[in-house]
């Protein structure tokens, strides 16, 4: 592919990461190990120029940002420039552990099944040696423990056991927990607790066929339900750029982030108004509730340690993607240097979402009703137990809604018979033992509301001071919008309150809607905001300081993307990385200006017997919404299903639009469309 073809956001090619690991290996021999090769964003001035001008503009260089281990662990960021083929920045780190392959994670499984001290913690809990290869684990960065410190690349492994093949694991939760260095290849330490807890014998509860067969089998009272698109779809797409319903905008992707969102604009009657420079979900975290050693070492910032992106699934039509789907694929570079292609990463498609407008009046029996429609970028990865679904929906009256979905299944712990859990913990299943966690993510938004400088406001619903009886508030009915700007990165740092319905607002202040005089805004509409439970000073509260806070503003620097810092796994947390680096003493104004909003939003899991052996999806959702935006409602020109007029209705109907599908019936009759006559004029029905 020529350079001209590709988009400077577009993620590096498989020949590009080819040319990058050619060159590194040429500089530097060929045992070292690839962790990441991925696009080094353009620079932004760089970009703006280019986008605003892209056939007299300089074309942004192709730049793969390489992190390498080599022998001794020793750990290198490098910068390759793709055109020239050379390296072009090269740094030693001191103490840093970059994120966890796949292929790291791998090895461990195998590496435990022949270690000699983890086969005697086997035998010990009942597993025979001879029994070694149903032993499982997951492995997972070890977080921070002060006894190993952040120089030897480490890995925790959680012990489970698979009585048959088929079998899920996770109902057979070990009580140990082996140290893993991958340097050596060799467990290093296993914890053990003081209270043992020997295999569970109780039988399986699994969520197979076969084994839901066995225990009666499935419903049988669920008929077809099918999406189609006779005419095919509404969207276009070339190369990764996306155009529908007005909306234009660019996919990327990436190893940590997954999908990122860039250049989105809408089309307003002609004017193409800028909105949002970049998206993206760019970490998260798992704290879980147990404080028993080693357990506080489970709190997995999943994005940061493992990859949003590497975790990715290959979707499938019909199963994770249901209708008319456009696809789009995700390449990386294997641990050797190799490539590797992950099929269908990102499932592009669009879906009905009910009722957009409505409207009946009772004087005359006139109704107008206009059903929406929504278009869906998704991708799914699964984080060792859990899966992650990740949508970014796109609605036609220019809201955007993140959404994400939790399945996959619980992270379990051995437990004895009717042992107490303390709290921190609920028995889902006999001697399963899942421990209270929060999930915690956080969405970057680099805005860019009708341009760049835009300043963030927090408004709260207050009811007014004057009292009952006052002249001001006489009936004492009175309620206003308190609007609140946040002017300096310290300033910025708010939390969520249910009690006065807060929002965020994203404003540009120098252009002024014609009509209400406010300034044209993004408000972000976000309620599953839990706080951070660990407490202040936690190991927790140290590694994921983006959690502290609903909200953190500062302002925009290329490469501030990751608000746990660059390099997450075994990061002690002293000095806390990322965020409160950026955000220095407090003082920065972030008024007017460039800005990045980083928000954090989730839930608090107490797990149930509901949620195992598999979990059913548990949705998050939240809203960035045109206020002040538009001159009017933006959706009055997508088409109806049905409108008549007063004038219509008195003249029998006449003139009535009827544009309803004509694959809409009557549930239980051979009765026609949905829209035919049915109210007291034909009409109350819609």
């Amino acid at each position: 592919m020529a350079v001209d073809d590709i988009h400077p956001f577009d993620p590096l090619t498989l020949d590009e990461i080819q040319t990058a690991i050619s060159v590194v290996k040429k500089a530097h021999g060929d045992n070292v190990f690839f962790n990441v090769v991925s696009l080094q964003e353009p620079r932004k001035a760089e970009m703006t120029a280019w986008l605003a001008n892209p056939d007299t503009a300089p074309r942004p260089k192709r730049v793969a940002d390489v992190v390498v281990i080599a022998p001794g662990n020793k750990v290198y960021d490098g910068l390759v420039d793709i055109a020239d083929a050379k390296i072009v920045g090269w740094k030693l780190l001191d103490g840093e552990q970059p994120i966890i392959t796949m292929e790291e994670l791998q090895l461990v499984e195998h590496i435990v099944r022949k270690d000699p001290a983890v086969i005697e913690q086997c035998r010990i809990s009942g597993i025979p040696a001879e029994d070694m290869h149903k032993v499982y684990c997951d492995p997972w960065t070890i977080g921070y423990d002060e006894r190993f410190g952040s120089t030897a690349r480490l890995q925790q492994a959680l012990m489970y056991y698979r009585p048959d093949v088929d079998v899920c694991q996770y109902q057979y939760p070990l009580d140990f927990c082996p140290i893993y260095d991958a340097d050596k290849q060799q467990i290093i330490a296993i914890d053990i607790p003081k209270i043992r807890r020997p295999l569970s014998t109780v039988p399986p509860i699994d969520y197979h066929p076969e084994a839901v067969e066995l225990r009666g089998g499935y419903r049988t009272d669920i008929k077809p339900l099918n999406i189609t698109q006779p005419e095919g779809v509404s969207f276009t797409v070339k190369g990764r750029e996306v155009e529908w319903q007005n909306w234009k905008f660019h996919i990327g992707f990436n190893y940590r982030e997954g999908i990122v969102l860039n250049n989105i604009t809408f089309n307003d009657h002609g004017d193409v108004r800028p909105i949002f420079y970049r998206m993206s979900l760019a970490e998260m975290v798992v704290p879980y509730g147990n404080p028993e050693h080693p357990h506080q070492r489970k709190h997995a910032l999943d994005q940061g340690e493992y990859g949003a992106g590497y975790m990715a699934n290959s979707l499938s039509l019909g199963c994770d993607c249901k209708g008319s789907i456009h696809y789009l694929d995700a390449h990386f570079p294997t641990r050797d240097g190799g490539l590797r292609t992950i099929k269908n990463a990102i499932c592009i498609h669009e879906e009905d979402s009910g009722i957009l407008f409505k409207h009946s009046d009772f004087r005359d029996d006139s109704v107008i009703v206009t059903r929406g429609r929504k278009l869906i970028i998704q991708q799914i990865f699964t984080a060792a137990n859990y899966e992650y679904v990740v949508a970014w929906i796109f609605h036609q009256d220019g809201t955007i809604q993140p959404e994400i979905k939790l399945t996959g299944i619980l992270n379990t712990y051995a437990m004895l018979p009717d042992e107490d859990t303390h709290g921190w913990g609920t028995q889902v299943y006999p001697g399963v033992n899942a421990h209270n966690h929060q999930h915690l993510f956080c969405l970057r938004i680099n805005p860019n509301v009708d341009g760049p400088n835009n300043t963030v406001f927090v408004n709260d619903a207050l009811a007014s001071d004057a009292p009952v009886g006052s002249p001001e508030n006489f009936y004492g009915n009175a309620f206003f919008c308190r609007r609140t700007k946040l002017a300096t990165t310290g300033a910025s740092m708010t939390d969520y309150s249910g009690a006065t319905s807060r929002t965020w607002e994203i404003a540009n202040t120098s252009k002024l809607n014609p009509y209400s005089r406010k300034p044209s805004s993004y408000k972000l509409v976000s309620r599953e905001v839990p706080g951070l439970l660990p407490k202040e000073g936690s190991l927790v509260w140290k590694r994921a300081a983006f959690a502290r806070h609903a909200v953190h503003v500062t302002k925009y620097r290329d490469d501030q993307l990751w608000p746990a810092g660059r390099h997450v796994p075994q990061t002690s947390g002293e000095p806390s990385r990322g965020l409160p680096e950026w955000i220095g003493d407090g003082t920065e104004s972030i008024e007017d200006t460039d800005v990045v909003l980083w928000h954090t939003f989730g839930l608090t899991h107490f797990p149930a017997p509901e949620d195992f052996p598999v979990m059913p999806a548990e949705p998050m959702s939240l809203l960035l919404r045109p206020r002040n935006f538009f001159i009017s409602n933006p959706v009055m020109d997508v088409p109806p299903s049905y409108a008549s007029t007063p004038s219509q209705v008195a003249a029998g109907n006449q003139g009535v639009l009827n544009a309803a599908d004509k694959m809409s019936k009557l549930a239980f009759t051979n009765g026609g469309s949905c829209c035919a006559s049915n109210g007291t004029n034909g009409v109350n029905g819609h």
